[in-house]
Formats: structure tokens, C-alpha cells, sequence
């Protein structure tokens, strides 16, 4: 005689009987957007764990794809599992050598993101279940087709080799294991917060740089604000920078009322000073047009608001402070002036971007191959371009630094990998950038992880600017992919993402 079925009891209904749920409305993997049961949110008290997957007598009957989704929004506890992601990030914030990396031009964050990877591929060795759905490892792995094919048609395979597993730890491997590592909307609003944590770091280091002049030469002065990334990656601080405020503004704007949305927005407001002194014209363009997306997301009064609280802190700043009064402004007239009077790094990079358009067409289906760039810049660069930029400051002597890319990411893809290349690359990028803008419209209309949709949302687009003015490469390049995983875990497998079979 069977026992009933009491709280701490799992019966297994029979083989013809509808899986029960407490609300009556069908079995919880067949409605999109189902999450657990209330009671099973934070540990799971007066509810079986495998509600959702309509108990485990039903288990060896669920697809691949429902059982994943039923072992995700088990009820779990704590964040230990975020652990070696948030190692990445916080090891951004240790010093690099003198040319911007490590032994091998790898660094500590390049090692915890290899640990990340194979952390992630025990846990689904372990697991033996399909990790992601058909339409997330596609998208995730469209890169590796272009870059596999550039590899196979390169000139020189072995010089390339470096380039592949640059390209396929940037691109597809961390960012699939970001995917693999996020569970629900806390995960990423702990790495949110990470990053902006991280940016408050970095920006600290940059402003007493620019206070005290120890910073990267910039206009015969070392203020240039570079953190520890040092005078041969000036981009770096400004890209960590630009997420933080990105990150703040979107937990701000989308997280719930109180001391956690005032520290948001404290966080974003004092990340504007070591924005601004960074004088990085690509960061500055892609911040201000990603928080202006953000703000008008979420509503014109407040956007409008927004607005004339920024311009009162340009003012306080620049006017009142004198924080880089005159530099900042001949830097920001500078943008201005890219096509009547560009200056010397303007030429260089138009002509670096006509070497990569000429690559191209030499061989336009797969490039010129990975790391091709450099050996190939000669035969298509015209006399306009200089012999390389000078750097000097923080705690590196003058060196000229070699033009080694087109900075732009695209043009860099079309002329190393060709038009192959640049559909895969661009097209992930694309689709990616679909997915998670056709999620917004739900999260602003019902207000549930609207926060999470800005933040990740604002975070690729950000990088999908500033891919414009930079492409990948120093110390902060790993950052580049943790924020790439952050997107695509939104997009593609966030909270109440649809299920496989009923995205359109």
C-alpha cells in the first residue's frame, strides 16, 4: 500500500496523467516565459525543486532542451558558482607590465578566463546535458566558421596560430562560458556591479595620474588617465570606465527604488571624471550615445532630466573645476574637425582603414589571414601614414609603438578574415543585438529585469559603437568578452527568455 504523498514525498504521477502544477494552467516548460513556482525562488520551502519539470518521475521524458531549462531554475544557494567569472574582472585591476601584459603578452585575466572555460566544460561533462539551445551555440559559435576558414586559407597557418586562439577566447569560448555560468537576474547583477566596482578602481588610479602627472604623455603633459594598463593600452581604462558607467546607469534606471539605485547613479556620476580625463574621443561618443538610448528607454521626462543634470556636471567639471579645461576642450572640438582638419592619429587611421579595405579586395572571401595585418599594412598603406604613435608616462619610457591594426574591428575582421569572416563575426554581433532588443518591450511594459535589459543591452551596444574607433586587443581585451557573455546571456538564455520552440 502506497504512503500518501506528503510535503517531503515525490510521487510519481502515472504514465498518462498531465503533469500537475499549482496553478492548474498546464505543464511550467510548456508556457513561455514560465518561471519556478513562488515557493520555490530562494531555496525552494513548500515546494518540490522539480516542479517545473512536473516531478522527477517525469524526467526521462522531458527534451533536452525543457530539462536544462528545469535544472537551471532549481532552487540553488548562494553565488559561489560566480566565482571564477568575478576573478576575471577583479584581476583586471592588477598592475601590467611595462608593454600592457605579461609574460607571453598574456595576463592574470587571460589565465582566470582559460580557468572559466575549462570550469565550464566539467560541469557539463559532469552534467551530461545539452548546455545550450540550437539557436544559442549557433549564434555563440558563428565566429569560429570565419575564423577557422581564414585560419585554413591563410598564407602562413602557423603565424596565424596565435590569432585563432586569441580570436576564439574573445569571441566564442568566455563568452559561451559567461552563458553557461549566469543563472538568473541576481548572477548578473553581481557582475554588473563587478564591473562598475572595477571601473570605480581603474578610474581612481586614473585621476590621481592626471592630479599628480604621473599618467600616459598626452600633448607633451603625463596626465593622460590610463590606470594600470599603462601607456601602451590608453584605451584600456576608458573601456573599463565605459562599461562601469553603462552598468551603473542601467541598475540605476531599472532596478528598484532606494540606496541601491542612489549608489548606482553616485557611481555613474563620479565614473565621468576619469572618463573625461582619459581624452579617448571613441569612448566618450559611444558612452554618451549608449546612456542617451538607455535614458530615453525608460521614458523623455526623465531622459530630458537626465540631460540638463550631465550638462550642470559638464559645466562643474570643466568650467568650475578646470578638470582638463583646455585639453578636454581642444579635444572635444577635435571630433569635429575628422574631415576638414584631422590631426596626425586621424590620418593614421584613415589610412589604416584604406589598408584594410585593401586587403580585402586582394582576397575577399577569407582575408588575408589571422595576425596578417602588420606584414601586409606596407603594400596597401599610402606615404600618409606615420612609422607608428609615440608613448611614454606611467612608469614606461618613450617608445614608438608600431600600427599594428586598422582600430576597427570591422575592417579588421573584413581584411583578416574576408567577407566569410566579417558575415560570421557581424552577423553573431547582428543576431545577438535582435534577440536581446525584442526582449526589451516585454521588460519595459511589465518592469520585471528591466534592469538587466539595459545593463546588457546598453553594454553590447556600447561595444558595437566603439568597435567602430577600436578593435580588440591589450590587457582589457578579456573584458571585452566577459561583456559579450553578458549580452548573449540576456538575449539568448536570460530570465524568462521564450523557449526554443517558441521564438520567432
Amino acid at each position: 500500500m502506497a504512503a500518501p504523498a506528503g510535503p517531503a514525498t515525490l510521487a510519481a504521477p502515472a504514465p498518462d496523467a498531465p503533469a500537475a502544477v499549482p496553478d492548474g494552467s498546464g505543464s511550467a516548460p510548456d508556457r513561455p516565459g514560465a518561471g519556478p513556482p513562488e515557493g520555490a525562488r530562494g531555496g525552494g520551502r513548500g515546494r518540490v525543486p522539480w516542479a517545473r519539470a512536473g516531478g522527477p518521475g517525469r524526467l526521462d521524458r522531458l527534451g533536452p532542451d525543457r530539462l536544462v531549462r528545469a535544472v537551471r531554475t532549481a532552487p540553488r544557494g548562494g553565488r559561489a558558482h560566480l566565482l571564477p567569472l568575478l576573478a576575471v574582472v577583479a584581476l583586471l585591476a592588477a598592475p601590467t607590465g611595462a608593454d600592457g601584459s605579461g609574460p607571453g603578452g598574456a595576463t592574470l585575466a587571460d589565465a582566470a578566463s582559460g580557468v572559466l572555460a575549462v570550469w565550464c566544460a566539467v560541469r557539463l561533462t559532469r552534467a551530461r546535458v545539452r548546455p545550450l539551445t540550437r539557436l544559442a551555440a549557433v549564434v555563440l559559435g558563428l565566429p569560429a566558421v570565419g575564423i577557422c576558414a581564414a585560419a585554413v586559407a591563410s598564407h602562413d597557418p602557423a603565424a596565424g596560430l596565435p590569432g585563432v586562439v586569441r580570436h576564439l577566447q574573445v569571441l566564442v569560448l568566455v563568452p559561451a562560458a559567461v552563458v553557461l555560468t549566469l543563472r538568473d537576474r541576481r548572477d548578473l547583477v553581481t557582475v554588473a556591479r563587478a564591473l562598475v566596482g572595477l571601473a570605480l578602481v581603474q578610474g581612481a588610479i586614473g585621476v590621481v595620474q592626471y592630479a599628480t602627472g604621473t599618467g600616459a604623455s598626452y600633448m607633451g603633459e603625463d596626465v593622460r588617465a590610463v590606470g594600470t594598463f599603462g601607456a601602451s593600452d590608453v584605451m584600456g581604462m576608458a573601456t573599463v570606465v565605459s562599461y562601469g558607467i553603462v552598468a551603473a546607469v542601467g541598475l540605476a534606471l531599472g532596478g528598484p527604488r532606494g540606496r541601491a539605485r542612489v549608489a548606482a547613479l553616485v557611481c555613474a556620476a563620479l565614473l565621468a571624471v576619469p572618463l573625461v580625463l582619459s581624452f579617448s574621443r571613441g569612448a566618450w561618443i559611444a558612452t554618451v550615445l549608449v546612456c542617451g538610448a538607455q535614458l530615453a528607454l525608460t521614458g523623455a521626462r526623465r531622459a530630458l532630466g537626465a540631460a540638463l543634470v550631465a550638462g550642470a556636471l559638464g559645466v562643474v567639471l570643466v568650467g568650475g573645476l578646470g578638470v582638463g579645461s583646455a585639453m578636454v576642450q581642444e579635444r572635444v572640438a577635435s571630433i569635429t574637425q575628422v574631415t576638414a582638419a584631422p590631426d596626425r592619429s586621424v590620418t593614421d587611421r584613415y589610412t589604416l582603414w584604406a589598408a584594410a579595405a585593401g586587403m580585402w579586395r586582394e582576397r575577399p572571401l577569407t582575408g588575408v589571414g589571422l595576425k596578417g595585418f602588420p606584414s601586409h599594412r606596407d603594400a596597401h598603406a599610402s606615404l600618409a601614414l606615420s612609422s607608428g604613435s609615440d608613448t611614454a608616462g606611467a612608469g614606461a619610457g618613450f617608445r614608438r609603438q608600431p600600427l599594428l591594426s586598422p582600430h576597427n574591428m570591422y575592417l579588421l575582421v573584413l581584411g583578416e578574415q574576408g567577407l566569410l569572416g566579417l558575415l560570421a563575426v557581424a552577423g553573431g554581433w547582428l543576431a545577438l543585438l535582435v534577440c536581446a532588443c525584442r526582449r526589451l518591450p516585454a521588460a519595459r511594459r511589465t518592469g520585471r529585469h528591466l534592469d538587466c535589459a539595459l545593463v546588457a543591452t546598453g553594454l553590447l551596444g556600447w561595444q558595437l559603437v566603439d568597435f567602430l574607433y577600436a578593435d580588440i586587443g591589450g590587457p582589457s581585451t578579456v573584458l571585452t568578452a566577459v561583456v559579450l557573455g553578458v549580452a548573449a546571456w540576456w538575449a539568448l538564455a536570460g530570465p524568462d527568455a521564450p523557449p526554443e520552440g517558441a521564438r520567432g
